[in-house]
């Protein structure tokens, strides 16, 4: 199957490494991986900041950059791939955009979402020995209700236990511009979730999207925990 690679800002400046285990993730299950050339930023820090019309010539540009093709386009981060599916209710007033919006939107897939409805597989031959806790983050859970699949894989890999705590499904308090805006807030989050989280003594703490994986793993190391932060990929891409 041919895929388009949504790689994502976070990805392409921060998290060179999860972008490039995507790939080889993709192309290890026997998908040909192009990338458009033109695709840039989705938007998502101006769309989360109330910017709607300052940020369309951004979205536009993203819907052509995806139009050179109709293959599936999959992305690492649950929150950019929540934003990219909005754009066709941002763009209601220009029905023509708002359609092709549309047609971007269908084609799009968060990662663990991809692997496991689109293709089919459950165990990417993954082993990674010790205990884990996962964070669901909002985006996927809440936004694009991707939340069995990384439960799915993660469970198949082989040597990973994965811990329940309290409280799991509760927001880490990054939230795009809200660990920002409201910072104390924020931060009194990310450290009650780094409460529950070393609670279990785990070894790893797993994710999806990258910014919630930032956001937890500055407190896990601002309190000197020993948990090891990997992004989802990162696990299922070990050996």
């Amino acid at each position: 199957m041919k895929v388009n690679f949504f790689v994502t800002c976070l990805g392409d400046t921060v998290k060179a490494e999860v972008a490039k285990k995507t790939v080889q993730l993709l192309e290890q299950l026997k998908c040909e991986v192009i990338f458009p050339e033109r695709q840039g930023c989705c938007g998502q820090p101006a769309l989360n900041s109330g910017y709607i019309e300052k940020s369309k010539p951004a979205m536009k540009s993203m819907i052509e950059a995806f139009e050179i093709n109709d293959y599936p386009i999959v992305t690492p981060a649950g929150s950019c791939a929540a934003s990219v599916k909005k754009y066709p209710h941002y763009l209601e007033d220009e029905p023509e955009w708002a359609a092709r919006a549309q047609k971007v939107a269908d084609r799009l897939f968060e990662l663990t979402q991809f692997v496991v409805r689109q293709l089919g597989v459950e165990n990417v031959g993954a082993r990674l020995e010790g205990k884990g806790v996962y964070h669901p983050s909002c985006s996927l859970i809440r936004k694009l209700g991707v939340r069995e699949e990384p439960l799915i894989l993660l469970n198949n890999v082989e040597g990973l236990e994965l811990l329940p705590i309290d409280n799991q499904e509760t927001c880490c308090g990054f939230g795009g511009t809200f660990s920002v805006k409201m910072s104390e807030i924020s931060g009194e989050m990310v450290t009650e979730k780094v409460q529950h989280i070393s609670a279990v003594k785990p070894d790893f703490l797993i994710g999806a999207d990258i910014s919630c994986l930032l956001n937890i793993g500055g407190r896990i190391s601002r309190e000197g925990q020993p948990i090891k932060v990997m992004h989802i990929v990162d696990v299922l891409m070990s050996r």
